[in-house]
Formats: C-alpha cells, sequence, structure tokens
C-alpha cells in the first residue's frame, strides 16, 4: 500500500523484517506486493529477504536494491541495520555496486539466475550422469546426484556448502560443483560463465532448479546453456555483508 508522499523519491519497500524502514522514509515508502510496488515506479528498493530479492529479479527490477538478510553474495545488511542503511542511502552515503547475473536457456526457452543453476535427479537417492563444457569442449564428465554452477552472488551458498569456492564479486566466473558425487576426491571448476554448458546423460529426467525455484525439467541428451546476464544495481553501505568479510579483504 503506497503512504501519502513526501518531496523524496519513492522507494519501493518488499519482504520480511524491513518493517521499520517505511517511518524512515517519511512517507515515501511504496508497500505490498512486487507487482503493486513495481506499478508506482520507485526509484530503489528495500528488498527484505533473499526471496523478496529473487521476485524482483525475475519482474525485471531496474532501480537499485538494498539488500536486508538476503545473503552474503549481494552484501545485504541485518534487519537490525535496515533503518540505518537506509539513512546511509539517504543521505548519499551508499555506494552502487552490481551482481552479475547468468543467463540460462534450454531448448529456446531463457531465464535469469542471480544466485545459481543446479541440475539435481528427481527421484531422491538417484545418480544421473553430467557432462561439463566450457567453449563447446569438455571440461569433465561425472557421475553424481547433481550438478552446480553458482554466479559470484551465489557462491556463498549451496555450491560453497557442497565444496565449491567462493567467488570475487567483481568477476564474470562462476563455481562448477558435482552434488554428491559418485567418486570422493571430484574436482570442482571455476569457468566463465560466458561459454558454460551442462548435458544431461543416462536414461532419468533431471530438474534444473534456477535460484530458489524449479524451473523446468530436462531429459538426456538434452544440454543446460548458460551465459552472461544482466548486472543486478545494489546499494552497499558502511556494515555491509560480503566478500571482504569471507576473505580478510578490504571491501569492494
Amino acid at each position: 500500500m503506497a503512504q501519502e508522499g513526501t518531496d523524496g523519491p519513492t522507494v519501493g519497500v518488499v519482504g520480511t523484517g524491513v518493517g521499520d524502514v517505511a517511518a524512515v522514509l517519511d512517507g515515501d515508502a511504496v508497500t505490498g506486493s512486487v507487482s503493486d510496488v513495481l506499478a508506482a515506479d520507485p526509484a530503489w528498493f528495500v528488498a527484505g529477504g533473499e526471496s523478496a530479492l529473487l521476485e524482483l529479479v525475475r519482474a525485471g527490477v531496474d532501480g537499485p536494491v538494498l539488500p536486508v538478510a538476503a545473503g552474503r553474495g549481494v552484501a545485504s545488511v541485518s534487519p537490525a541495520e535496515a533503518t540505518d542503511a537506509v539513512q546511509s542511502v539517504l543521505a548519499g552515503d551508499a555506494v552502487e555496486a552490481t551482481r552479475r547475473m547468468a543467463s540460462v536457456r534450454v531448448d529456446g526457452e531463457e531465464t535469469a539466475a542471480l544466485f545459481d543453476v543446479a541440475l539435481v535427479t528427481a527421484e531422491a537417492a538417484q545418480i544421473s550422469e553430467y557432462e561439463v563444457l566450457a567453449d563447446d569442449r569438455r571440461v569433465a564428465r561425472f557421475r553424481a546426484d547433481g550438478v552446480v554452477v553458482a554466479t559470484p552472488a551465489g557462491s556463498y551458498g549451496y555450491a560453497n556448502d557442497v565444496g565449491g569456492p567462493v567467488v570475487e564479486p567483481g568477476t564474470d566466473v562462476g563455481a562448477v560443483v558435482p552434488v554428491a558425487p559418485f567418486v570422493t576426491d571430484a574436482d570442482h571448476w571455476v569457468l566463465d560463465l560466458a561459454s558454460v554448458s551442462v548435458n544431461v546423460h543416462r536414461d532419468e529426467p533431471v530438474s534444473v532448479v534456477v535460484d530458489d525455484r524449479e524451473w523446468k525439467s530436462v531429459t538426456p541428451g538434452e544440454t543446460v546453456h548458460l551465459g552472461l546476464g544482466e548486472h543486478l544495481r545494489l546499494f552497499r553501505v558502511p556494515g555491509s555483508d560480503g566478500f571482504a568479510a569471507a576473505s580478510g579483504l578490504e571491501k569492494l
């Protein structure tokens, strides 16, 4: 629901854990569903939680987003820091950063991934066979429950949980990691997102999960193609979580 505005820019507020933000914005906030918020054409956004951020991504949001409790890969602030972070943006103390997304294409259909793309067997405890290619050249072929390709923003999440590296956010590479591989010493790879593809082998369909949602099912012989997608614009404020906190480097 939109509030009576002031002279400031309209700010879209979506998700959870950001209930105090509207008061800080002094009438310039518009809240509600993502579709309602986008209809108000906000200048920028506050996204409370990963799900809210991904809804904005799927809606094709163009303005910068201040992420709250949405993961380290997008330089989130905690809910307790949200109002201070909003005040930093209003005061001009925030800087704009970007995170490269991946495009995902299967048989002419395309979508965007902010965090990761996972190919997993549709049935629990079933092993399939995957072939990873870069520039149409084979990198590896292995048997596993699945494989995940993570963007720099997503390399903190599921891919890291199954043994992959954290990737510096300013790059256009991704982490490619087998999920529960048949062999215990399986490799993982850092590859250019512009040219990664994954082929599915063996007899059973495989689910393609893009970020937090199952996108579609692919059958043996089908290929999932990845490429460089758009950039998501973010606000980064002092104290934002992210790559530097994980690596000991100066914040980006």
